[in-house]
């Protein structure tokens, strides 16, 4: 049983439009993101989401239909699965909801589209057209209501598609022509076409109908030739008409009155990949190259075709979609880059906005995968320690992408270098100011003051309103009548903001230290060595309310005073971990609890998350664990213990205020958190302050809303996300990293780049391996290939280094372009070392008579997937200087090798067209050779693209098609064939095609519901989570899913079963089986309490449980 969840969402951009979908007259830009669809609207910063959905289905088509009545548009989209639907905007449910849904009736025999699919809608508005199949056009008919039928809602209404087939197989491009006259009742479509002899022709089709037929008419064919790189038609409008061509070398103007072409040639050749239309004679086209260029028609005096002319106006993202917006704004959507919004001014743009983009991810690491224990314990990347590490992009888009899960913060000055620093605290020095503006940074054994002005700027002062900077204070703050107190380790002292003088100061007796101190407005409360504890009262000048001994053998660990709640304090004791409800005035439990049985309270704070609800007591343990309590105000009582597991020191704790007196809690500790509340229940997210030691809310004139923040190196001022999301930082290589491996002895990256060249209208490739470091992503080294040359994997591992230790190695595998005429070698494999000074240095290489696809390391041995074998190479120093790869066995695949994975002696091999076969390596004894055997194979056929080993003997495979699928082998099998097939225990459609996954080992606690086994990245930019669901929640996720299924609906009415059943060329299943959706079941949260209801009938549990059970499953991610 398996279980899927997306970490990152998919954010490859291949479909947009601009509509009136949101608002009568107001555009607003629809994106299609995989199987997604988000709506933007234009403001002055760029573009603002204003509504997401998700789909059951890869969007594969867009367009906009203006029924007769509607004061919107109405979106026209296609899927993958050949399901089509209209959306119009509800605007009292704020939602999209769906107006038709129909599927495609042409001939499923047909071959899909090799050049896309398209739609178009007829400039008269009675039809549109869908290419879906080479050779066929459907046609649906738009029939507008009128206005008498008033008892029914007025929409556009779509008629029963109806297939019309073409002579025309290979479509490149098409467009319906602008009609020169009203009266031309018969739409003329443009088709762009290649012919069997590999000539590229146009064709003006018209489309005709009677009654409820619909041909499209043979029309007239350009007499002229084309260029073979002609690839896009473009309509234009009055004054004009006519069609543009538009070619890799020349573009040329179709009259198609008079039928004739007119060509001019390019200054330099170039392939575009996109347009949109500003008016009616300006034109914005993008190339291959990320070029973007401003083509504009030129007319004579009788408003004829002369001319045209093309300007090169900057450089983007490659765009696989363009969207004119509106005063010169352009959006650029992109596959293989960042989309971005531009504005074009004179002869340049600027760019206004980006949308940050990892797609496709070619390959993909992890970096610190640590592991922790303890009760509670939850996966290692929700954590935000655990970095994916992803080579996204191509060519001049390519990039690195940190990807790590948490609360980002936004840097808004460094106030310095400082280390040592132990606690942070705001003051105010003017007591009737909103605003804070002075930061007490605590050390070791002394204090210092940094003073702000409103504009930000920053001074050290040597003294502030009489505080005692030579002791390190423990806590500090603004009181009544304009005064601070400050406490430190051995006084606590009162003083006048205005003055600076010492209004009242209190010693304590017998020269003991303060080594626990908290204080609210009214109140401090001290701890003397733990064994005494002492309640002082600010307005009257730090006399002693209370003193109370509480001897060896119950020693405070820590003291609290609620802000809110002065009557009442909190002490934890070292004795059999106890915490104490206590009154203020008596010190006197009225309650205590016993928090753990293995660890001791080290910090407490009593603060409001949620709303009309009682406060919660946080205490940290010194184990890493975070206790939590709804106290109880009226009775002074706890309630509802929690555990959460931070890491394995104590936290901690600061209250951040988030208005209405609600607060966030920032915990410090080795994995920095903040903790919120969201819908009733408290969120733990990490948060991007690596190395973090102390922080503080910081809320100052210039930096409103704003916290201080000390690291191990420096102190600077950020702003903190309100919640958790997924982060990405970008490193810019301008090359595709095609391959990536991480060496964390090394502190390194090893990339395998390409890089394009573009000289004289000829494309140039040139590949390298570049050493990059960990931490700045700093490039340290660089080693060029041979021309025609390119990385098709790398790999890292340890390799004997000739004097009877091992090294760590970088190992590489390439091909030639041309291996058409090599005959001898027809690729490399390379070994490099990283020498002191970081630089690479070559051990040893081998040529190889077919390409290194894939590499691998298998009991000391590197195995290596060629062309169509596998081989098995050991490292052999026959010299003391430099080792020789010597072949050890073999292995003939069906077909090729797309990807291999080792455990152990047993070698997984994805073949492109025969599935998944799995070998043993075993070494030969006493002189006799190595063998690999086959030991199992999936009988299937699967063009395989990545496989892992996610458990032992179970493998986890995707394919070209978009689906998952989990095997099983049977080594204890009763019969020989048993044992030699693999098994599906699980299968589904993804929808995305996988490119890489990567096993993960996390340990999790026993009653885990389920354990994460792999990450899985796709084309689209999705990154998901993999795991195996324990067999105690298999039924009841299960049923959670089909419950769900029923009851939740996305947009056209597309049944979940279907959309997620595994389909290819071969089989198309019903369902999924034995795999859960995890987008679809974390859906449970978002629902209504009805909904819960019924989704939980016949899982033998209350919608609380589930929902608990949802958001362990949440948190993972």
């Amino acid at each position: 049983m398996a279980y899927i969840a997306p970490i990152h969402r998919p954010s490859s951009i291949r479909h947009a439009l601009k509509l009136s979908f949101l608002a009568p007259e107001e555009d607003c830009l629809v994106v299609a993101k995989a199987n997604r669809l988000e709506f933007y609207t234009q403001n002055a910063d760029g573009l603002s989401l204003q509504h997401s959905k998700a789909i059951y289905g890869k969007v594969t088509m867009l367009q906009k239909l203006r029924p007769a009545l509607s004061p919107t548009d109405h979106l026209f989209v296609g899927t993958d699965r050949f399901t089509y639907f209209t959306l119009s905007w509800n605007p009292d449910k704020k939602q999209a909801q769906t107006e038709k849904t129909f599927e495609s009736v042409a001939d499923n025999a047909a071959r899909e589209a090799q050049t896309g699919e398209r739609c178009h809608v007829d400039p008269t508005g009675r039809f549109m057209t869908v290419e879906v199949y080479e050779g066929i056009v459907t046609v649906i008919p738009l029939v507008q209501r009128g206005k008498k039928r008033k008892q029914e809602t007025d929409i556009a209404h779509l008629g029963d598609p109806q297939p019309c087939r073409l002579s025309e197989i290979f479509v490149r491009s098409s467009a319906f022509l602008r009609p020169r006259k009203p009266t031309d009742d018969k739409p003329k479509l443009a088709l762009l076409y290649e012919n069997t002899n590999s000539q590229v022709q146009l064709r003006i089709r018209e489309l005709a109908s009677a009654g409820d037929s619909i041909e499209l008419e043979d029309g007239v064919r350009c007499k002229e030739d084309l260029e073979l790189g002609a690839s896009h038609v473009i309509p234009i409008e009055q004054p004009t008409f006519g069609l543009v061509v538009i070619g890799e070398t020349s573009i040329g103007y179709y009259n198609d009155a008079s039928g004739k072409l007119t060509t001019e040639p390019l200054d330099e050749a170039t392939i575009f990949v996109a347009w949109a239309q500003v008016d009616a004679q300006r034109f914005v086209l993008a190339d291959d190259y990320g070029r973007l260029y401003l083509f504009m028609l030129e007319v004579d005096d009788q408003k004829q075709y002369q001319s045209w002319k093309l300007d090169v106006i900057g450089q983007t993202s490659r765009a696989s979609v363009l969207v004119y917006l509106d005063a010169g704004h352009v959006f650029i959507g992109s596959h293989q880059g960042d989309s971005q919004v531009v504005r074009i001014s004179a002869g340049s743009i600027d760019i206004v906005q980006t949308f940050s983009n990892i797609a496709p991810i070619l390959d993909f690491t992890i970096m610190d995968m640590g592991n922790r224990s303890g009760e509670g314990q939850t996966n290692e990347y929700s954590s935000g320690q655990a970095r994916i590490v992803t080579g996204s992009g191509a060519y001049q888009d390519g990039s690195l992408r940190s990807v790590r899960s948490g609360v980002g913060l936004e840097d808004l000055g460094v106030l310095g270098e400082m280390d040592l620093i132990s606690n942070l605290f705001s003051l105010a020095s003017n007591p009737s100011s909103q605003h804070v503006d002075t930061l007490l940074v605590t050390f070791v054994n002394e204090s210092r003051v940094f003073r702000f002005d409103p504009q930000g700027e920053v001074e050290e002062v040597d003294e502030f309103a009489g505080l005692n900077l030579t002791e390190t204070t423990l806590a500090a703050a603004n009181v009544s009548h304009g005064r601070l107190v400050q406490i430190t380790n051995k006084r606590v002292r009162i003083t006048d903001l205005d003055g600076g003088m010492t209004v009242s100061e209190w010693v304590p007796s017998g020269g003991q230290s303060i080594t626990a101190a908290s204080t609210n407005s009214s109140d401090v409360l001290v701890s003397l060595g733990g064994l005494t504890v002492v309640a002082l009262d600010i307005d009257n000048g730090l006399s002693v309310v209370r003193e109370k001994m509480f001897g060896i053998d119950s020693q405070v660990a820590c003291v609290a005073l609620s802000a809110d709640f002065a009557s009442t304090c909190f002490l934890g004791f070292w004795n059999s971990s106890r915490l104490s409800v206590c009154s203020t005035a008596t010190l006197e439990p009225t309650c205590t609890v016993q928090i753990s049985e293995d660890s001791v309270p080290r910090s407490l704070l009593l603060t409001q998350i949620f709303p009309n609800q009682h406060p919660t007591l946080f205490a940290a343990m010194a184990d890493g664990n975070v206790v939590t309590y709804s106290f109880d105000v009226a009775n002074n009582n706890l309630s509802g213990r929690k555990s959460i597991v931070l890491g394995t020191r104590e936290a901690t704790f600061r209250p951040l205020s988030c208005g209405n007196g609600l607060y966030n809690v920032f915990a410090i500790c080795e994995h920095p958190s903040l903790i919120h509340g969201s819908k009733g229940r408290l969120v733990c997210s990490a948060v991007t302050a690596e190395k973090a030691t102390a922080v503080c809310p910081f809320n100052s004139e210039a930096y409103p809303g704003a916290v201080a923040i000390a690291t191990s190196e420096d102190l600077r001022i950020a702003l903190v996300d309100t919640e958790r999301t997924t982060h990405v930082q970008t490193l810019k290589v301008d090359e595709t990293v095609r391959r990536i491996a991480y060496s964390p002895s090394l502190k390194a990256f090893g990339l395998g780049t390409i890089k394009r060249i573009l000289k004289g209208g000829e494309e140039t490739l040139l590949s390298h391996f570049k050493l990059v470091d960990e931490i700045q992503f700093k490039e340290l080294d660089t080693w060029p290939l041979k021309e025609e040359e390119l990385v098709e994997c790398v790999m890292r591992c340890e390799l004997p280094d000739g004097s009877g230790d091992v090294a760590e190695r970088f190992v590489l595998g390439t091909a030639y372009l041309d291996d058409q005429n090599a005959t001898a070698e027809r690729g490399r494999i390379l070994i490099l070392e990283v020498t002191h000074d970081r630089q690479l240095k070559l051990v040893t290489e081998l040529a190889v008579k077919g390409g290194c696809r894939c590499l691998a390391f298998c009991e000391g041995r590197i195995v290596a997937a060629l062309i169509k074998t596998i081989v098995v190479y050991d490292v052999e120093y026959r010299s003391e200087s430099k080792p020789t790869l010597v072949k050890g066995a073999s292995f003939r695949c069906s077909t090729a090798p797309v990807d291999i994975t080792v455990n152990g002696p047993y070698i997984a091999i994805a073949d492109l067209m025969k599935s998944v076969a799995v070998l043993q390596y075993q070494r030969g004894d006493t002189g006799l050779p190595d063998k690999l055997n086959e030991v199992a194979r999936h009988y299937q056929t699967a063009w395989a693209t990545a496989v892992a080993e996610v458990a032992e003997d179970t493998y986890l495979e995707s394919d070209a098609e978009g689906n998952l699928m989990l095997l099983y082998r049977e080594p204890n099998g009763v019969t020989d064939d048993d044992k030699r097939r693999l098994n599906v225990s699980g299968e589904m459609l993804l929808g995305e095609m996988v490119n890489r996954i990567r096993r993960i080992d996390v340990a999790t606690t026993p009653d885990a519901v389920v354990v994460p086994r792999a990450f899985i990245a796709t084309v689209e930019g999705s990154i998901y989570l993999f795991a195996l669901i324990a067999p105690s929640h298999q039924n009841l996720l299960m049923t959670l899913q089909s419950n769900l299924a029923e009851l939740v609906h996305a947009p056209g009415d597309i049944p979940f079963a279907k959309y997620r059943a595994f389909k290819n060329q071969v089989r198309e299943a019903e369902e999924p089986f034995r795999f859960v959706d995890g987008e679809l079941v974390e859906r449970f949260l978002d629902v209504d309490e009805s909904v819960q209801g019924r989704a939980v009938e016949g899982l033998g549990v209350d919608v609380e449980s589930v929902k608990e059970l949802v958001e362990e499953l949440r948190r993972l991610h």
